[in-house]
């Protein structure tokens, strides 16, 4: 790897790490499918994207949990279920065919880049029971762990409307699902890292690289864009993402 591949990834992970900090949310979604098309090979560019979400957004983590905004009792059988099941996913991930494996990554570009576009947290009317809350919970946190292992996302798309669902209040969903993803994020990256093969030149520029850019963009946030306008845009961004890796898987 020369060094104009290192500066350019190491510039795009600035930028999106910012832009994605000014919208409150995780990146890996949007590494994964750059890093590969930048000639990262697809299971370091989803260890690494894995790592890139830990940084970004373990600060955010923080300060959600000082400041009250983490539900312990709703998120924790999500965090546990998340931080066992990502490890095997990231562990299958050398294992699934390329192919099924950016199928499954686009489909969950356009998943996602529909929650950024459509979604809108609705309150709860009725609370649910504390039995339903923790089969609600487990369910989730399995299956965003597994899928966030295997595909290099944090599982954050998955975990919040649920949340949501689930009568959180949308900043205390938000705070919860963060400190979630974190720790999901590095059991999943811990995973890959587990079968070696990573650049750690790599992986340390661009861990790097993500957290100045966090800090930059969570300090232009108020002078910018509002989340509204960050969340078209990148739900926008994601679709043409996920059209180009449709388009390559066609040809």
């Amino acid at each position: 790897m020369d060094a104009i591949f290192y500066v350019v990834n190491a510039v795009i992970v600035f930028f999106f790490s910012g832009l994605m900090a000014m919208a409150g949310l995780g990146a890996a979604f949007l590494f994964v499918p750059l890093f590969y098309y930048m000639g990262v090979p697809l299971a370091q560019a989803t260890a690494v994207a894995l790592l890139l979400n830990v940084v970004s957004l373990m600060f955010a983590a923080i300060n959600y949990w000082r400041g009250g905004l983490v539900n312990w009792q709703v998120g924790l059988p999500v965090l546990v279920t998340a931080v066992l099941l990502a490890p095997l996913g990231a562990r299958l991930t050398p294992y699934v065919d390329r192919r099924l494996l950016l199928g499954m990554f686009a489909a969950f570009l356009i998943f996602a880049g529909a929650m950024m576009l459509f979604y809108r947290p609705k309150p709860r009317q009725k609370e649910l029971g504390r039995g339903v809350e923790v089969a609600a919970g487990t369910a989730v946190g399995g299956a965003a762990g597994f899928l966030g292992g295997l595909l290099g996302v944090g599982g954050g798309n998955f975990i919040l409307p649920v949340l949501n669902w689930m009568g959180l209040d949308a900043k205390i969903a938000a705070g919860t699902t963060a400190l979630i993803v974190v720790f999901a994020s590095l059991s999943g990256f811990l995973g890959h890292a587990t079968l070696g093969g990573l650049d750690p030149r790599f992986v340390g520029l661009m861990a790097l690289m993500a957290a100045s850019g966090s800090i930059v963009g969570s300090q232009l946030m108020k002078n910018k864009l509002s989340s509204a306008q960050l969340k078209r845009i990148i739900g926008v961004l994601l679709w043409a993402i996920a059209a180009k890796m449709i388009f390559d898987l066609l040809k």
